[in-house]
């Protein structure tokens, strides 16, 4: 799909910019301009941060962030320093920024590493901690290889056994950033134990943190994490980026049971976890389809453009 034309990629930006469509057809558009890449693909996501939506917004910024083009720069620059932005989608441009890992993003981290924003200044701490560990020689440590694409905040941690990571990822004497790493080494072992202690970090104080949680249940796609994702959905107290995290990925993991507590919440009082909602139950559609990934297509976006 490198060769899609310049045309093509505005018509599939097109979809993405029309708040007319429905939000999974938007959120197909979006990540088939992320894997596409290129600067089209960027001018026509970095178009979309004046949208209403703050759901596809933060994506908008994740996905920018994953695609490590320095030329996103300037539009997640904008979007961090938007204090009229949710805190929501300014936490994602701050991780974002992170992901690309420009050693002359430091600056502008460390202005909002103490942001008012709690979201936005942990995120910035941790991404200021990336940075500086890609600037390092312990980018070459010998870690757990990911089986996902995905750039994280963080690296996974040296160390290997369940038990302490456990404890790591549950100290909140420690940083955000050391309790990231356990994170995804747990994520990595894909056990029954890790997964476990995984589910412990639901009890977090830290929302970011929580959510992260959440995000990396949705990469394993593994069905013992989904008693601790419904958990986190159907408590309605709990911050929204964290119920928004879990409705995703329920929607990854895509059995019946995910699905059934994904159509109770289409309709819930907060505009992010309801549009979760219908773009999770979209994932999981594609879950259970021969499709070969998630908006891998064009998705006939051009015969309806």
């Amino acid at each position: 799909m490198t060769d899609t034309s310049g045309q093509e990629l505005l018509k599939i930006g097109k979809v993405l910019n029309d708040p007319s469509r429905p939000m999974k057809e938007r959120f197909r558009a979006l990540f088939t301009l992320r894997n596409l890449g290129g600067e089209t693909a960027i001018k026509c996501i970095s178009d979309c941060f004046i949208d209403e939506s703050v759901l596809l917004k933060h994506e908008l910024a994740y996905c920018l962030g994953q695609m490590q083009d320095r030329r996103a720069i300037p539009v997640l620059r904008n979007v961090l320093e938007d204090k009229n932005q949710d805190p929501i989608v300014r936490h994602e441009a701050g991780e974002a920024l992170g992901a690309i890992g420009d050693p002359k993003l430091r600056e502008l981290l460390d202005k909002y590493k103490e942001d008012p924003a709690v979201e936005v200044a942990e995120t910035c701490q941790i991404a200021l901690q990336r940075l500086e560990w890609i600037a390092s020689n312990k980018a070459n440590e010998r870690l757990s290889k990911s089986p996902f694409s995905s750039i994280d905040p963080a690296p996974p941690s040296s160390e290997n056994n369940i038990e302490h990571l456990r404890k790591t990822l549950m100290d909140e004497s420690k940083s955000l950033y050391e309790r990231y790493r356990a994170m995804f080494s747990l994520r990595n072992m894909a056990t029954t134990e890790s997964i476990t202690a995984l589910g412990e970090g639901f009890k977090g104080s830290s929302a970011l943190f929580r959510h992260e949680v959440a995000f990396v249940f949705g990469q394993m796609q593994d069905e013992r994490s989904i008693p601790f994702l419904k958990m986190a959905l159907e408590d309605t107290q709990e911050h929204e980026m964290v119920r928004h995290e879990a409705a995703e990925a329920l929607g990854s993991i895509a059995t019946d049971e995910c699905t059934e507590v994904l159509k109770r919440y289409l309709n819930d009082p907060r505009p992010v976890v309801r549009e979760s909602c219908e773009v999770a139950l979209d994932m999981s559609e594609y879950e259970n389809s021969p499709e070969f990934q998630y908006a891998n297509t064009l998705l006939s976006i051009q015969a309806q453009g």
